[in-house]
């Protein structure tokens, strides 16, 4: 059985989910539980000291006989005529929704605000029976044993005549009066509840994308890695740890880099340097056999040429591992392109004077370009000098820089024979070179692969292309400035 491969941050996110939620439903579940007993708690305290108050007010009457023909049977029946105008956190009362019943101390009612009950012996229903007993009275009673709502709690407390229980005053209040009050707590903490929830989900949601997509951003940089492109390591302000794991990798990748290309580089310069050393070694060779003068001077000449080239091999190595090192460029500056440009025509001009080339320079004269100047010298010069030595004599190497839809072009041309289909894919390539119509003979196979280098460091494009009466190669500049 194959389990589906689920991203890590909705993985991250259910799991978030299913603990918030959970969480939630026990909390809300226990708080709205506990809304009920915790709001009858607090009417059975208010009628505690209510009843209490009561018994005090009229503990003289009771114990004289009087308590009929005093004012409290006229002043418990408005009572529960009244009807109160008042808002209590936004709901209205509009009823008293008490009674109130003093007994003697047989348990005989002798008052009730109803008045329903005057005479009849309670001595039977706990509040009562507990008060007369000294204990606390209290019960709370059905009206409709169906309906849950139809319960009436009372609470009593004991008259006194100094140490001597005389009677009792019961205060009862339905519960279903505290039902509004107790709906409208566990409405609001529900809505809260979602309220909140739905807050901790979308905060859930946005920290398990901020986590896909830092991870996406680390691989995106081991991808782009193995592939070898220059790139620096991602930052993280706030996942600060990704940061430093980005960190680790670019060392790992800079030791395993160096590694590779110190093999790269011996295997590559071995491979190369076989040739001209073999070249030299047979010249001489044969110049110690003593040859004719004019085969000497030849095999002189051969030694000097496989020389220069093993010296040029050599420089071009060095200057291509400098640059391939390099993963941006670290002082970058904003500079002239046409006067890199007049540097390095400069160093070709001799060349041209010497096979008859005619040398064509248009440049932009305002273009601005950012980086490094040297670099960009040298890759320049690399380019002319193909373009010189592919050029039959008497030919036409030009050098041109404009500006196209925002895009700053630079071209070298050489008239010429065009490039075979299958080199054109290869040219940017190490080491691979094609041969020189003048000469027969090819190069080092690293100038141009030098430029490609370079230019990668300025952001930049290179093709080389075939058109109409010869090549051209151009770098493409994706952001210009003017000055």
């Amino acid at each position: 059985m194959t389990w589906p491969k689920i991203p890590f941050g909705l993985r991250l996110f259910l799991l978030y989910a299913v603990f918030v939620g959970f969480c939630a439903y026990l909390v809300l579940r226990t708080m709205t539980a506990e809304i009920k007993p915790g709001v009858r708690q607090t009417m059975e305290e208010t009628l505690v000291d209510m009843s209490s108050l009561i018994a005090v007010v009229v503990a003289n009457d009771v114990k004289q006989g009087t308590l009929n023909q005093s004012q409290y049977p006229r002043l418990f029946r408005l009572f529960g005529e009244h009807i109160p105008q008042a808002s209590i956190w936004g709901m209205d009362k509009i009823d008293a929704n008490k009674r109130i019943y003093i007994t003697d101390h047989k348990g005989i009612v002798i008052l009730d605000s109803d008045g329903r009950a005057l005479g009849q012996d309670y001595s039977r229903w706990n509040d009562v029976y507990l008060t007369l007993r000294g204990e606390y009275g209290a019960r709370t009673t059905k009206l409709d044993i169906d309906d849950e709502l139809s319960t009436v709690m009372h609470v009593a407390a004991p008259i006194m005549d100094e140490d001597e229980i005389i009677g009792s005053v019961t205060v009862a209040k339905a519960n279903i009066a505290m039902q509004p009050f107790i709906e409208r707590s566990k409405n609001r903490l529900i809505l809260w509840g979602i309220v909140l929830g739905s807050v901790a989900m979308i905060l859930g949601a946005l920290i398990s994308w901020r986590i896909t997509k830092a991870l996406g951003r680390l691989s995106d940089y081991a991808e782009q890695t193995i592939k070898g492109d220059k790139v620096s390591p991602p930052q993280f302000r706030v996942f600060y740890e990704y940061g430093d794991l980005a960190q680790v990798i670019d060392r790992m990748r800079h030791q395993l880099e160096g590694k590779n290309y110190a093999e790269r580089y011996v295997q590559s310069l071995t491979h190369e340097l076989k040739s001209p050393i073999a070249a030299i070694r047979g010249a001489s060779e044969i110049l110690q056999t003593s040859p004719e003068p004019k085969s000497q001077q030849r095999f002189l000449s051969n030694i000097e040429h496989e020389t220069k080239r093993l010296h040029l091999l050599i420089e071009r190595m060095l200057n291509l591992s400098a640059v391939e090192k390099q993963q941006m460029i670290e002082n970058r500056q904003s500079f002239s392109i046409k006067s890199a440009c007049e540097q390095a025509v400069r160093a070709i001009e001799g060349e041209c004077l010497q096979r008859s080339i005619t040398l064509q320079i248009d440049l932009n004269r305002s273009a601005d370009v950012s980086g490094d100047e040297l670099l960009l010298q040298q890759a320049i010069v690399n380019l002319l000098q193909n373009a010189v030595e592919f050029s039959p004599a008497g030919g036409l190497v030009s050098l041109n820089c404009v500006t196209k839809e925002g895009l700053l072009v630079l071209t070298v041309f050489n008239q010429g024979e065009a490039i075979p289909d299958f080199a054109l894919e290869k040219l940017q390539e190490r080491f691979f070179s094609l041969p020189r119509p003048s000469t027969g003979k090819k190069s080092t196979g690293l100038g141009l692969n030098f430029v490609a280098e370079v230019v990668k460091l300025h952001s930049a494009q290179f093709t080389i292309n075939n058109i109409d009466g010869g090549v051209a190669a151009s770098i493409i500049f994706s952001q210009s400035k003017r000055r």
